[in-house]
């Protein structure tokens, strides 16, 4: 039996082309494999992080609450020391001589009342105000936090669909969420000024 020459050429050429396909493949195997270890990994650090931004957001928030309850409390006992203390004037128009020094003594210890109370209900206001600021910032991260949370979540679904079609082209569209992902998570890293505010009011 003969061999024909241009037979064997032909297996010989869809062997490489099957071995050249096959480097490739394997080829972007191993890119998705290290892709997804790396953001897999800049998730967790970024997880941790914004984990602790939470708590101090839920911190701000009990704090706020307990401020504005102190200063409401602060507010009532100046009421009631000013309507007491105006009372005590009235009522002292018509007091005799002797009862006078009493009456003036009681008028100063709630006029001095209603001024402490007045002052340690501003210092409360300016805290629960500052709560506020403090929430408002560490919210601003945790925005941050979680766009690139979901953005490297699509990432690693691109991959995951880029390994098992061995479609190259997918590889580098999933690079698009993960330069975006990267991104927001290394602002609520290092604190950067960039918030995406229309796409985190549409997404809130």
């Amino acid at each position: 039996m003969e061999v024909d020459p241009m037979e064997t050429v032909e297996q010989l050429t869809e062997e490489q082309e099957e071995n050249k396909q096959h480097r490739v493949n394997q080829h972007l195997n191993i890119l998705v494999a290290i892709t997804v270890a790396l953001l897999a990994t800049f998730m967790g650090i970024c997880k941790v992080k914004d984990d602790n931004i939470v708590q101090a957001m839920q911190q701000s928030q009990a704090n706020k609450i307990d401020h504005w309850a102190f200063y409401q409390a602060r507010n009532i006992r100046e009421e009631v020391a000013k309507a007491t203390e105006l009372q005590l004037r009235l009522s002292s128009k018509n007091a005799p001589a002797e009862q006078q020094a009493e009456y003036l003594a009681a008028i100063d210890s709630y006029s001095k009342l209603a001024k402490e109370q007045r002052e340690k209900k501003e210092e409360l206001k300016k805290q629960a105000e500052q709560d506020q600021v403090d929430y408002d910032n560490a919210n601003y991260k945790d925005d941050q936090f979680d766009l690139s949370d979901a953005l490297l979540a699509i990432a690693i679904s691109l991959l995951a669909v880029t390994a098992l079609t061995k479609q190259k082209w997918l590889y580098y569209l999933a690079l698009v969420p993960t330069g975006f992902g990267v991104l927001m998570g290394v602002a609520g890293l290092l604190g950067l000024h960039i918030h995406p505010d229309a796409l985190v009011a549409m997404l809130s």
